[in-house]
């Protein structure tokens, strides 16, 4: 009784807010100076209820700013809402003073920004957190012309990451028999390969040799945070076109062996670029080997975005052979997939190039250029094979020569592949693949590659 008289009054608050904000005409057109002002109330306050007022108050205002006055409201954040280098100052002075765990925790508590405890508390309104996810995506847009707004998505970052950790996430299969509004979420955030209508995702939940999982949060209802597509196949695929059609499977499930995950797309844009676990593959793997006993293999049929920006820039480096870098120009030639003696010759050299994209090609962080690469490869995977135009739709031809990869889960593996990468920076890759990288090695010295 007591849940529910709470409940009751926080909704009648929030409601009354919202039909006052209705009879006021200036907050039908709020700015970004509106919005600081019910920042700084939230801040101000000491009640839980008036603080859940405030924040659904706040964050309705967000929704009504135009976009520069979103931006407005970032650099706001940025200046406003910033440590205070004072009690920075004041704070250290203490800590080095006495050396305790009271200053450290202090000087701790002066170093965070007051825009984490803002988040937090706009968090409190319902949809709260779903509502900084989207106010985190707006930012991500403007990050690309004003890289000062950065810390803002550090804040963002260092939050999200526990609210988001993989023991808040739960796994539910989708079919057919899942709520429309989900299976429209589905249909919409597919990123991989898109699905081209109802007809098409039916065709990707026939559970006679297909699987969907999605991992929700409870904080943001029905919104899937990632979601797979897996394909049951009888070995190993390694084109993706006939997989999409259903054309390539036999008509027996029984003799499938292999689950191959097809399509892996992240649903939230702001979301990007924070980590739900390094096992989210894994539970997967699990739930299929519970209910499908006869599966042998649990691999991936991968895209390689960048694989081909990737050479571009190799062709620009004069130190390659002459005659390597004049091959690879064959990529500009229309349809050269469709030339059986030119599309021969790309393969001798763009397989083993790939491979040494995959395994040698790193960024500053020390890890795979390849973001694929790196969710694959974090979760515990294997590079396990490199496929010669895996994918020839227009999409697959440009990013990536029509390349495709099998990452390959093995269970008892999994944990040490992650452990070896994760401290490391190993790359764990099959034989058929190392062979491939030492002749690109080759390649690159004008050394023939056998």
């Amino acid at each position: 009784m007591n849940m529910m008289f709470l409940q009751e009054l926080f909704n009648n608050i929030t409601q009354r807010d919202a039909l006052l904000r209705r009879r006021n005409p200036e907050a039908l057109t709020p700015d970004h100076g509106h919005l600081v002002s019910a920042c700084q109330a939230l801040l101000a306050s000491d009640g839980e209820a008036s603080s859940i007022a405030l924040a659904s108050r706040a964050l309705a205002i967000y929704q009504r700013l135009s976009s520069a006055e979103k931006a407005n409201f970032f650099a706001r954040l940025a200046s406003d809402f910033a440590a205070d280098a004072t009690q920075i100052d004041e704070a250290y002075a203490a800590y080095s003073e006495a050396r305790d765990n009271y200053t450290l925790q202090i000087l701790f508590d002066a170093c965070e920004p007051r825009r984490q405890e803002l988040f937090r508390r706009l968090n409190l309104a319902r949809d709260g957190t779903y509502e900084l996810v989207k106010m985190r995506e707006d930012l991500l847009e403007l990050l690309r012309e004003q890289p000062e707004l950065g810390p803002i998505d550090d804040d963002f970052a260092h939050l999200f990451s526990s609210w988001f950790n993989r023991g808040f996430l739960m796994l539910k299969r989708i079919d057919w028999n899942t709520p429309a509004s989900v299976l429209e979420k589905i249909i919409r955030y597919e990123a991989v390969h898109e699905i081209q209508d109802w007809n098409d995702l039916r065709r990707r939940l026939d559970a006679r040799d297909r699987r969907c999982f999605a991992f929700f949060h409870p904080a943001i209802g029905d919104e899937p945070l990632i979601f797979v597509e897996v394909a049951l196949h009888k070995g190993l695929p390694s084109r993706i076109q006939p997989i999409l059609v259903g054309e390539e499977n036999g008509d027996d499930p029984e003799d499938d062996d292999t689950a191959a995950f097809f399509g892996i797309s992240n649903c939230q844009t702001g979301l990007r670029g924070i980590s739900f676990g390094n096992f989210l593959i894994k539970q997967v793997v699990q739930e299929l080997s519970q209910e499908l006993p006869q599966l042998k293999y649990f691999v991936t049929l991968s895209p390689v975005p960048g694989f081909a920006q990737w050479l571009t820039e190799q062709r620009e480096d004069e130190q390659w052979p002459e005659a390597l870098r004049n091959t690879l120009g064959e990529l500009e030639t229309p349809d050269w997939h469709h030339d059986a003696v030119r599309e021969e010759r790309l393969k001798t050299i763009i397989r083993p190039l790939a491979a040494r994209y995959l395994v040698e090609a790193k960024n500053t962080k020390g890890l795979p250029l390849n973001p694929v690469a790196r969710f694959h490869l974090g979760n515990g995977a294997e590079l396990h094979r490199i496929n010669w135009l895996g994918d020839i739709s227009s999409k697959g031809v440009k990013q990536a020569a029509g390349l495709m990869v099998n990452y390959l889960y093995v269970l008892d593996d999994i944990e040490r592949n992650h452990e070896n990468y994760t401290a490391k920076g190993t790359v764990a890759c099959s034989n058929e693949v190392r062979d491939l990288a030492r002749r690109a090695r080759k390649l690159a010295k004008g050394e023939t590659a056998k």
